[in-house]
């Protein structure tokens, strides 16, 4: 009997498992310092947030957010696009304790907003990379704005600094840390993004997101 079409192989599966089992060592090993200068954790919203970080950030996001995420939310689902970069990004994202939602600007864009959507009115919060999953490094796709439009969510820039990290030949340099380095990670204010009446409204809000996550980057 074949394998569900949907449905990733078991040798797929299994190494998602193995590669979260070694993210979750590496991140133990981390020193991580989280910045939260406007009390999102100690204070955070009754409704759900669009948490923004740059693509070469998610292995560190990740590890803080292991650390640190509320109590009591409802939970984090990652974006992801429906590459088979992707399906492995989802699986991971399963063993460390988040769902995840297929969809790109390019591929199942539409039907991934309104998945999102739906889950944003059961509570969840959301996790984007606004740049991926291909780029341009660092220059913010319309999908957050949109959704963040949409959903009328707020956004929550995530920033992280290394102290000591391998960078990849990517496109985005994707970073490692390196065991028992030192992270640091910062919470930004909440972005609230209003609905806008034409082009160069959005525009004007879009680049405001744009610059308050490059200010994190390097």
């Amino acid at each position: 009997m074949s394998a569900h079409p949907d449905r990733p192989p078991a040798t797929q599966r299994a190494a998602a498992a193995g590669g979260a089992a070694l993210l979750r060592i590496l991140f133990a090993t981390l020193r991580i310092r989280i910045h939260d200068p406007h009390g999102f954790l100690a204070s955070p919203p009754a409704t759900p947030v669009i948490c923004a970080f740059w693509h070469n950030r998610i292995l560190a996001i990740t590890a803080a957010f292991l650390r640190c995420y509320p109590a009591g939310r409802r939970g984090v689902l990652v974006l992801t696009s429906p590459s088979k970069d992707g399906t492995w990004l989802g699986l991971v994202a399963g063993h460390l304790g988040m769902g995840s939602v297929r969809g790109s600007s390019s591929r199942r864009g539409a039907l991934a907003m309104r998945e999102l959507l739906e889950r944003v009115a059961a509570g969840y919060d959301i996790a984007i990379t606004p740049d991926g999953p291909r780029g341009p490094c660092y220059e913010l796709g319309p999908g957050l704005t949109y959704l963040a439009q949409k959903a009328q969510l707020p956004v929550l820039p995530c920033h992280a600094a290394f102290r000591s990290a391998w960078r990849l030949r990517t496109w985005d340099r994707f970073a490692i840390p390196k065991p028992f380095s030192r992270v640091d990670v910062t919470l930004g204010p909440l972005l609230s993004v209003p609905a806008t009446e034409d082009e160069a409204a959005f525009l004007a809000e879009h680049r405001k997101i744009e610059s308050v996550l490059r200010a994190g980057a390097d």
